[in-house]
């Protein structure tokens, strides 16, 4: 990927008023000269979260969370840098031009752009077959009896993709996109691919390429920006030997185990929430989202995977699977529990009564009703332990042991150590033998640890705070314009390097930002690591001591006698070494004079001591 220049940066952040783009995501409230409200990282009754217009900044005084305006974006919207900073530059209408890095990136990175441009002018001319075109009739009298109106379908961008070996490939051709984009995409496949996928008995015969989608009903999937990256089609009548789901293959743009459908649409409730309801297609969610319960997602498969998992748990501490009743949603409940667990999700299960599915029973039952049975939705092992024990004859002792070893198999993915005592206290009492023994059945290393261990990071707090003079020479290099040019006009690198904390400071100095220019500010920041960004937040919140000029140059000449007298003790202690040469000896006694000159000349009058 390239890089977005600093004078872009600057541009966005200065046409961004972060008043106005926090408050698009929730109310904020004056409070004197700057705003405030309840943070929305963490819970609180008291509003701690302040937002400067002055200074472009946030700062949460509870959590201590807080930065610039990109920093907001991409704490609340759980998304990196460069997607924050494209997202405020779409706001406000700029381009963001990269600058490219080597020709194998460049490649990489129009690939992309071309991918996703003929991803996102596919899901249109899909969606226009289904809403405007006659061939999409059937395929909206189908959608109709499902409960899919068409608001429903314009909001998710429903399509059709045509029963035909090459109405896409044509169309995709005739808009200016060549053979290779159209193969790579996967939207189109070649004659020598297997098409087991679908049922190729009609009597056209396909040419060198054709559509891989043909009679499917068209679901986008998107990032979690909301960008096209994909589709899922399901077919709109069943045939023999036809898969009645097919998704796209792999691409550069699309790795199925790492996406979550609906996420783009879901993800701010699953944060107020702290909850995923987690349902198994594409019209289950829909028909959920679209009868108010909003935290919902859907794995690209039945099961979860590990980078599924770990996405969700950006968001949420706890899963509910709402999967269907039939053995393979309860075997795909068991198979997504690895990659849940190891990502330390709470994970609950709804019993959906036999023949039903999440979107016939929200259908009929309507959205309280749905939501009573996600409240009253049991542990994942209390329902698996029942599970396991009403299919098994426990009065045979050869059976008793079976379900013990497989409940033991289940229990041993746990690696929670607390999480884990207790499921095994529940199924040892349940089987009717000691928790001791039931342990001895367990596997010494819990499944999955062959993951990654290392506990996701939350958002970072502030990072801590240099010691005091330090700390009060970042604020005035920050907020006070003659107080940094008199610390830009000293020796300072030289100096600073010697301190130990002082680092912070060093990257405030040789920065280009200008105090009274909240864009350059931002834009420095956005160079900043997250508890960096936090703890320049709060500095930029707090006054500017009065008369900064005066003490910025009382805390300075401290630190520079602090550093002089550092080097002037280990200057002498270096020169009773018994081992040194003449030429060393007068070098030190040089070096041992010159800094005690200095030394001397700050102990004048302030104002009088040499820079």
């Amino acid at each position: 990927m390239g890089t977005i220049p600093s004078e872009t940066i600057e541009q966005i952040a200065a046409a961004n008023d972060i008043v106005e783009v926090i408050g698009s995501y929730f109310p904020l409230k004056r409070a004197g000269v700057n705003f405030k409200a309840l943070c929305p990282f963490h819970q609180e009754k008291t509003p701690s979260f302040t937002v400067s217009p002055s200074r472009q900044t946030f700062h949460c005084f509870g959590c201590g969370a807080g930065g610039s305006v990109f920093r907001f974006v991409m704490d609340y919207e759980h998304t990196d840098f460069p997607s924050a900073v494209r997202k405020l530059a779409a706001r406000v209408g700029i381009t963001v031009v990269e600058k490219r890095g080597a020709a194998d990136e460049d490649r990489q990175h129009e690939t992309r752009r071309t991918l996703l441009k003929l991803h996102g002018e596919a899901a249109e001319w899909f969606h226009e077959n289904l809403i405007k075109r006659e061939v999409g009739e059937p395929a909206r009298q189908y959608l109709k009896q499902r409960g899919i109106t068409a608001e429903i379908a314009k909001r998710w961008q429903l399509g059709y993709a045509p029963d035909e070996w090459g109405a896409f490939g044509s169309w995709a051709r005739a808009r200016g996109y060549d053979a290779r984009d159209l193969i790579t995409s996967g939207l189109v496949k070649t004659k020598d691919e297997t098409d087991s996928d679908q049922n190729q008995t009609s009597n056209l015969k396909p040419q060198t390429s054709y559509d891989r989608f043909r009679g499917r009903i068209m679901f986008p999937i998107h990032n979690d920006v909301g960008e096209v990256i994909a589709f899922s089609g399901r077919l709109l009548r069943d045939e023999e030997g036809a898969a009645k789901y097919l998704n796209s293959p792999e691409t550069p743009l699309f790795r199925k185990g790492n996406v979550l459908f609906g996420l783009h649409k879901s993800k701010r409730a699953l944060i107020e929430a702290s909850c995923a309801i987690v349902c198994e297609g594409q019209i289950d969610l829909i028909s959920l989202f679209e009868a108010g319960i909003t935290n919902v997602v859907a794995p690209q498969g039945t099961a979860f995977t590990e980078n599924q998992a770990r996405i969700l748990k950006r968001y949420v501490d706890e899963v509910v699977l709402c999967f269907d009743s039939d053995a393979a949603g309860a075997k795909a409940a068991e198979r997504s529990l690895d990659a849940l667990l190891q990502n330390d999700l709470i994970v609950r299960v709804v019993e959906l009564p036999p023949g039903e599915d999440p979107d016939s029973l929200v259908r009929r039952e309507g959205k309280e009703e749905y939501e009573n049975r996600i409240a009253g939705a049991r542990d994942f092992f209390d329902y698996w332990i029942e599970r396991e024990m009403g299919a098994a004859d426990v009065s045979s002792l050869g059976a008793k042991l079976q379900v013990a070893r497989r409940l033991a198999e289940t229990v041993s993915r746990v690696h929670d150590p607390l999480m884990r005592g207790e499921v095994v206290n529940k199924a040892s009492a349940r089987l009717g033998v000691s928790p001791a023994d039931f342990g001895t059945l367990l596997s010494t290393k819990p499944r999955g640890t062959a993951f990654s261990e290392t506990p996701l990071s939350g958002r970072a707090r502030a990072a801590p705070a240099p010691r005091h003079d330090i700390a009060m020479l970042c604020l005035v290099a920050l907020r006070d314009g003659p107080a940094r040019n008199f610390l830009l006009a000293r020796n300072w690198r030289e100096t600073l390097e010697q301190v130990p904390d002082a680092e912070i400071l060093i990257r405030i100095l040789q920065s280009e930002l200008h105090p009274d220019d909240p864009a350059s500010l931002s834009a420095f920041m956005a160079t900043l690591s997250p508890a960096e960004e936090a703890l320049v937040s709060a500095w930029l919140l707090q006054k500017v001591p009065a008369a900064a000029e005066t003490m910025v140059e009382k805390w300075w000449l401290g630190i520079r006698h602090a550093v002089l007298r550092r080097r002037l003790a280990a200057a002498q202690n270096r020169i009773k070494l018994p081992e040194l040469s003449t030429g060393d000896i007068v070098n030190l006694q040089k070096q041992i004079l010159d800094l005690q000159e200095q030394l001397h000349e700050l102990s004048q009058p302030v104002g009088a001591a040499d820079n």
